[in-house]
């Protein structure tokens, strides 16, 4: 069963607002207020983009990053510079 766009939309838009918030009143480095608030706009984002593509067939320009991938990627790019370099 497929979510209705605006309802994915509207789950997005408090997820940000969350997360502002959290934001805001951060205990510092590694709140796990915010952490949590971090996730449920990565989640509610995807459910948003796959609702908008099953109804209308359409996605948003925005990509969630994974960190994993990113750090990875990082090694790979200055693996390439050391190559380039040698």
């Amino acid at each position: 069963m497929s979510i209705d766009p605006r309802v994915a939309l509207q789950s997005l838009t408090t997820a940000l607002e969350e997360h502002l918030i959290a934001a805001s009143a951060r205990r510092g480095d590694g709140d796990p207020t915010v952490e949590a608030a971090f996730f449920a706009v990565a989640d509610a984002f995807e459910v948003y983009d796959d609702s908008l593509y099953e109804a209308y067939g359409e996605v948003t320009p925005l990509e969630v990053i994974d960190d994993v991938d990113d750090d990875e990627d990082d090694a790979e790019d200055d693996e390439d510079l050391e190559i380039v370099q040698e």
